[in-house]
């Protein structure tokens, strides 16, 4: 998808569909990347459609907040500001429901947590009840490849977003907001961004990860 003279990579996934989020294997190590998951899945009679990080993650890739995935719970729910984007509030929780998806405030998020079968926490916020995150700044010259995920105001679809080329916060938020019409979309990081994608013929390395979200079938 073309907007505003920037390219993106847009998975798009809709309620029923098996999404799910992972961080560590049945023996605790960090999946780390996309290789070793494709391959267990594989093993398992399941195919990775795509996958891309899910959330920032600290120097042993253990997530900054609150992560759901296979394997159980990890972190929690930070809602104090500090620094760094993630710090940046409001911030919020990637929800996948058993028959939808969210991205929720994490504040609202901690007061009333939603039951998630998968979720990652990350930030900032891109969108916001509609509105771009007002520290976002038209021209900035701060600019990386970004991934991150919108979801539609019913609930039902998710977009999962990479930019093909380095991006401004402002330029990104504004495909959730304008193009695909998402009310609320959550930053999960830049730079570190890498997408697998078997269809596209492009499996992104050169960087040890920590959370990840993807669509499986069965093979």
């Amino acid at each position: 998808m073309e907007h505003d003279g920037h390219r993106h990579v847009v998975c798009t996934v809709t309620a029923g569909q098996d999404v799910r989020l992972w961080l560590r294997d049945g023996d605790g190590r960090v999946w780390g990347g996309f290789d070793r998951l494709e391959a267990a899945l594989a093993a398992r009679g399941e195919r990775l459609v795509f996958a891309m990080n899910a959330g920032m993650y600290h120097a042993d890739r253990a997530p900054v907040g609150l992560f759901i995935g296979e394997g159980g719970t990890e972190g929690r729910v930070v809602t104090a500001a500090g620094p760094g984007n993630f710090g940046m509030l409001p911030n919020g929780v990637f929800c996948v429901h058993e028959d939808g998806f969210a991205v929720v405030e994490s504040r609202r998020f901690a007061d009333n947590p939603p039951d998630c079968v998968g979720a990652s926490q990350s930030g900032p916020m891109l969108v916001i009840e509609g509105a771009v995150h007002p520290r976002f700044i038209p021209g900035s010259p701060s600019r990386f490849v970004r991934n991150g995920v919108g979801v539609s105001a019913d609930g039902t679809t998710a977009h999962f977003v990479i930019s093909d080329r380095p991006i401004s916060f402002h330029d990104f938020a504004g495909l959730f907001r304008d193009a695909l019409e998402t009310p609320q979309a959550l930053y999960f990081d830049g730079n570190v961004s890498r997408l697998h994608a078997p269809g596209l013929a492009r499996s992104d390395r050169g960087r040890q990860l920590g959370p990840l979200v993807g669509l499986v079938v069965a093979d």
